[in-house]
């Protein structure tokens, strides 16, 4: 997310001197802690309007490192945080000369008792257990006590049914603790683990720095992971990496933006907007009930199914004024909050998917996205996944049954994408890992093929409870060209292979493939769009009542027995 331009620039001019003593050009003299230096563009800004302005440079954007207490006072309810376990002792467990007298000074320098602050507060009145770690002590080292109180916490939150959000900011494991700090590592990751099967909602947010062992436990374990901007993230710093293979890293290398290209954040969120995004997650995360739909049958499109040449369907299925994955995620459903990554590799925007919210009830929507222009459908690959696609969109439906949120997908594709890199990462392995994923997963899942629904690539995202087709969509082995490539040696019969391939919505229906056909207008575009999607919504709204009260052992066998009898 941009950082938004909110701050007036404040010029600073070195007064002139009325006293006749020093020169024009001479520095005022001003009171302590009156201004501060950006270290980023090196102005001279007023310390009040950089504390008025969360920590956010007016002239350059930079970030200013907050301490605990400021940034829970600007994200919290106004008297709403609770500090727990304030006073812990950390002791020296490797007798290390000199570390209690340092641990000292640090607690009447910053009046912190360690580098970690914890507690429960309210957000927008959402309860939620707090952390936040304070780079002013020790760098935010994870000692004993570090560890000792974000587990405290988590357990705490587990006791409570909270759900955590934990501030990341350290330079990693504390030394002068030695094989103690590391243990750190396994008893937060313990504790969240614990968490996470108590059904309760962790998220992470990563601060400039974030490294080391923290980055390699509890920063890491979020179900959604935030990250302010060009924070460093990383888990060896890159001065030791650059020691260690004598190369300079490139620019960029490890920042917060370079983490979301790679797959490990959901998003980069300006601090200003922080307490509305938490606000919105805690909110999406909360008990809440559905509201049904009102089924206003004259307002419901009186289409049928029309006999249209199979071939025509296909083109029809491609048309580029045709709507793709992300006008539904629109059009059905609201609060969407995307979320990005596979959590290896990369983000790939051949696929959308995140949390939102339809008639009240919290939901997952997932949808392959083809691009509304040329520019758009060279971003997303024309829709053509990777196996980054498709690790994200099952990390998203694994998320789902979690908070046991049902799961709408949205499929549109031509076929996985099939280049040498694709391979390199295993797109099979990931379209085989989603069909086995998907055939066991313990809530409602809903797939609707609404343009092209090529091979594998759009089976990976069709091991549904249901699966339905618009009226016009097609759902195939391979394309029809490729088809009669591979059996006929002529690519040109492509309209007879349509014919005999049996791939549009009523063959289909008819092989008991598909479920539903929902009727299209003549031509479906973005204009007429809202006629298809009112229709989809009632039938949206039916499927939820078919199976919301099916318990869960029900919910997969059936699911098995649908693909058992194909």
């Amino acid at each position: 997310m941009k950082l938004k331009g909110m701050f007036k620039k404040t010029c600073y001019e070195p007064q002139k001197s009325t006293s006749g003593h020093g020169t024009a050009n001479q520095k005022p003299e001003v009171p302590d802690g009156l201004l501060k230096k950006c270290n980023i563009c090196k102005a001279a800004i007023f310390s009040e309007e950089v504390k008025n302005g969360h920590y956010i440079c007016p002239k350059c954007h930079g970030y200013f490192r907050m301490d605990a207490y400021r940034r829970i006072e600007m994200i919290v309810d106004a008297g709403s945080f609770e500090e727990w376990d304030k006073g812990i002792a950390s002791g020296n467990p490797l007798h290390y000369k000199g570390y209690e007298e340092k641990l000292d000074t640090l607690r009447e320098k910053t009046g912190l008792d360690e580098a970690v602050i914890t507690g429960e507060a309210k957000i927008c009145g959402s309860r939620a257990v707090i952390g936040v770690c304070d780079g002013r002590f020790l760098m935010a080292s994870m000692g004993r006590v570090v560890g000792e109180k974000i587990t405290r916490a988590v357990e705490r939150a587990v006791e409570k049914r909270l759900p955590v959000i934990l501030f990341a900011c350290s330079g990693g494991a504390r030394m002068q603790e030695g094989i103690v700090s590391l243990m750190q590592m396994v008893k937060t990751s313990a504790a969240l683990k614990r968490h996470s099967e108590a059904g309760l909602l962790f998220i992470s947010v990563l601060t400039d720095p974030t490294t080391g062992g923290v980055t390699a436990s509890f920063a890491m374990l979020g179900d959604v992971i935030l990250a302010e901007p060009n924070a460093l993230i990383g888990f060896a710093g890159p001065r030791v990496i650059e020691q260690t293979i004598g190369q300079k890293l490139p620019k960029g290398f490890q920042r917060s933006e370079f983490l979301l290209e790679h797959g490990f954040l959901d998003a980069i969120v300006g601090r200003e907007e922080e307490r509305e995004v938490l606000s919105g997650l805690l909110k999406l995360h909360e008990p809440s009930e559905r509201q049904g739909c009102e089924k206003d049958e004259a307002e419901r499109a009186a289409y049928s199914v029309k006999e249209i040449d199979a071939w025509e369907r296909v083109q029809i299925s491609r048309q580029k004024d045709r709507p793709v994955g992300r006008d539904y995620i629109d059009g059905l459903f609201t609060d969407f909050v995307e979320l990005h990554g596979d959590r290896y590799y990369k983000d790939d925007t051949a696929v959308i998917g995140g949390i939102a919210k339809f008639h009240g009830r919290p939901v997952t929507v997932i949808a392959q996205a083809k691009g509304r222009d040329v520019k758009e459908n060279v971003k997303r690959n024309f829709g053509m996944p990777s196996p980054e696609g498709y690790r994200k969109a099952l990390r998203l439906m694994k998320q789902a049954e979690k908070f046991n949120r049902p799961v709408f997908c949205f499929v549109d594709t031509p076929g996985a994408f099939c280049g040498l890199e694709a391979e390199e990462r295993g797109q099979g392995e990931a379209i085989a890992r989603n069909l086995f994923e998907m055939s066991d997963l313990k809530v409602p899942v809903l797939s609707v093929v609404i343009g092209e629904g090529g091979s594998g690539g759009a089976l990976a995202m069709a091991v549904a409870d249901e699966v339905w087709m618009l009226e016009n969509a097609v759902y195939s082995i391979l394309s029809p060209e490729g088809f009669a490539a591979i059996l006929w040696k002529d690519s040109k019969r492509a309209r007879e292979a349509a014919g005999i391939m049996k791939l549009t919505s009523g063959d289909l229906k008819k092989l008991g493939i598909i479920e539903k056909i929902i009727p299209e207008p003549e031509v479906l575009t973005i204009n007429n769009f809202k006629e298809l999607t009112r229709e989809l919504e009632y039938r949206m709204d039916e499927f939820l009542d078919r199976y919301e009260s099916v318990d869960k052992e029900t919910l997969t066998a059936r699911r098995y027995e649908r693909f058992r009898a194909m």
